[in-house]
């Protein structure tokens, strides 16, 4: 026997004397396939929606298409003009009716009939209405007589010339419109001209308002009335 082999034999009796125990006594040994990691597990969850959702699609697909088999023909027919739009075709115009001409149509002969002479009726003159009577015509108004002032017998006196006035030359004619009563009376006095000095026309306007005057008359009545009367005052 060769060194190598005594040295084999030497080994193994001292593991069979440092280790008692009967090997045939152990429990045979199991294999486990190690767990998959995250990203094979992805993947086969990816795979397995995919199978899913693809038999989901394919039945869709079926029933779908089953539903457009069995549709009515009159579907088919109403939803193919919104496939392709055709213009409506307009109808031929329609032909001119053939112009007859008239036949010329043989006079008719006029006859004639004579009417028969009637009775001649009596005239009678219906009765007239009375002529109406002529309205009365109103007569015109009787004019209107202005009034006066410069009467005589009124003895109406002179405006008094303003001192003031005389010493600074001032001279002018006044126009007064003056409402008279049918009395006579001076009612009302304004100044319808200034002679261009207030104290003329202020004298002149005191004088006239005690004045009397003769009212003016349309016929016989006295009626209240406006006259206008010039006031002049001159330096001689």
């Amino acid at each position: 026997m060769s060194g190598t082999a005594r040295q084999r034999d030497g080994q193994a009796v001292e593991s069979k004397r440092l280790f008692p125990m009967d090997t045939t006594a152990l429990p045979p040994l199991e294999w486990r396939e190690p767990a998959p990691g995250a990203g094979e597990r992805a993947l086969r969850w990816g795979l397995v929606l995919a199978l899913h959702g693809a038999l989901g699609y394919a039945a869709l697909y079926l029933s779908v298409k089953n539903e457009l088999i069995a549709l009515p023909p009159s579907l088919s027919v109403r939803l193919l003009p919104m496939i392709e739009e055709k213009k409506p075709e307009l109808p031929p115009p329609p032909k001119p009716a053939p112009v007859r001409k008239a036949l010329p149509q043989a006079a008719q002969p006029i006859l004639t009939a004579k009417a028969p002479e009637a009775a001649p009726a009596a005239f009678v003159v219906p009765p007239q209405p009375p002529a109406p009577s002529p309205a009365p015509v109103a007569a015109p108004p009787a004019p209107v007589v202005a009034a006066r002032f410069d009467a005589d017998y009124l003895h109406n006196p002179k405006p008094v010339y303003p001192a003031l006035s005389r010493r600074n030359g001032e001279e002018g004619k006044v126009l007064l419109r003056v409402r008279v009563s049918a009395e006579g009376h001076a009612l009302e006095v304004g100044i319808r001209q200034s002679s261009g000095f207030i104290r003329l026309d202020e004298a002149a306007r005191d004088a006239v308002g005690r004045w009397r005057f003769v009212p003016a008359r349309r016929g016989d009545e006295a009626i209240e009335s406006w006259v206008v009367v010039p006031i002049t005052f001159g330096l001689e």
